[in-house]
């Protein structure tokens, strides 16, 4: 049974603020999937998900000037209960306002007993690498907490996607961005107990990895940027198998490595052609899995 940490929960208000803000196709995806609990759990037994780690995709909770934060963290704590055993959550943090973050941290962990956080690459075109949000990681790192990190549209993207939905390049060089910049900067290095997990295989940091470690040692040579790589975690939502992941070993270990269906943004039957073919790789992702969260 899979233990999926990249699976993404959209309440019906969630859903209906998204519209009103104008983001019905967001980040130039088609429409809004629908979304419950209940639909959640069926999708996850057709395709042998014992749970799913439940978080919310971009473009995030910042809607404007509202921020869904603590909305959103509730309803998927309510998704937790009313489910037992088959979800658990990646709370959202209200950025770019960094103390309602770290007060949001306190209330995720003390009254919903969350799972860990989730954070999108960039906030309103800030990347969390930002040396503003170093509090925030400061304060993840200090409680040991398991992060995914989650692509949205870079701040260029109306000239970089030439049209077309960003969830299929930009997500991945937003991603890379973003690792590169946190191991640049020595917050990796910084928070040693920080356990933070980068989707989709990586991205596009095992192709790169080198050459950016080549430029560090003349920018940041106190840097080790593939000791530093080597110490995340990496979930395997998307197309995978066989080059990406072929690439992501060559940079981290097996064990290192964790499920993701991104459901209900792929739609079942490519979730579960994924799926398959991760199977037929034959790693241990489950066991991965456990040994990650353990204690939370």
């Amino acid at each position: 049974m899979k233990l999926d940490v990249h699976a993404h929960y959209l309440p019906d208000f969630y859903r209906e603020a998204l519209r009103e803000h104008g983001l019905g196709q967001p980040d130039g995806f088609p429409y809004i999937p629908e979304w419950s609990a209940q639909e959640h759990v069926a999708f996850m037994d057709r395709l042998g998900i014992e749970r799913s780690l439940l978080s919310v995709s971009s473009p995030g909770v910042r809607l404007g000037d509202i921020d869904l934060a603590r909305a959103v963290n509730d309803a998927g704590r309510r998704a937790v209960v009313d489910h037992p055993g088959r979800f658990g959550l990646l709370a959202s943090l209200p950025l770019p306002d960094v103390d309602e973050a770290i007060a949001e941290i306190g209330y995720c962990y003390d009254r919903l007993a969350v799972d860990g956080f989730v954070l999108l690459t960039n906030v309103g075109g800030t990347y969390v690498s930002d040396p503003s949000f170093a509090p925030v990681f400061r304060e993840l790192g200090r409680r040991g907490a398991r992060v995914l990190l989650h692509p949205t549209s870079p701040a260029c993207w109306e000239h970089t996607s030439l049209g077309r939905p960003r969830p299929m390049i930009e997500f991945l060089f937003d991603t890379t961005r973003t690792v590169v910049d946190l191991v640049l900067n020595g917050t990796i290095a910084a928070n040693p107990d920080l356990r933070l997990i980068v989707p989709h295989a990586g991205a596009v940091l095992p192709v790169l990895a080198d050459r950016v470690r080549a430029f560090a040692s003349l920018l940041e040579p106190n840097v080790d940027v593939l000791g530093d790589l080597r110490r995340l975690h990496f979930d395997l939502a998307g197309h995978v198998v066989a080059r990406a992941l072929d690439a992501l070993l060559t940079l981290t270990t097996p064990d290192h490595l964790h499920y993701g269906s991104d459901w209900p943004f792929t739609p079942e039957p490519v979730a579960a052609a994924a799926a398959e073919r991760i199977d037929d790789a034959g790693l241990a992702l489950s066991t991965n899995t456990r040994r990650l969260f353990v204690g939370r």
